[in-house]
């Protein structure tokens, strides 16, 4: 199992800041489709994502026991 930290809005999507995952050898890529076709979130395509507290692209493969983070795009001035 995995645990998955939402923040910003994506948090308030699904009304949880966590979900716990059974996605251990999945590539970051299969656990944003899983996400998007389980949790009916269709932006999560272009956020930032972090394993252990490290950004990684969508090919990194996601182990069992990571904290995979996912950080929507943020703005401002």
């Amino acid at each position: 199992m995995i645990k998955v930290k939402l923040f910003a809005h994506l948090r308030e999507q699904i009304g949880q800041e966590c979900l716990e995952i059974d996605a251990a050898g999945k590539s970051v890529a299969e656990l944003k489709a899983i996400i998007q076709e389980n949790e009916k979130m269709p932006d999560i395509a272009n956020v930032m994502v972090a394993i252990n507290e490290a950004f990684v692209n969508d090919d990194q493969q996601i182990q069992d026991g990571d904290i995979v983070a996912f950080i929507p795009p943020v703005s401002g001035g």
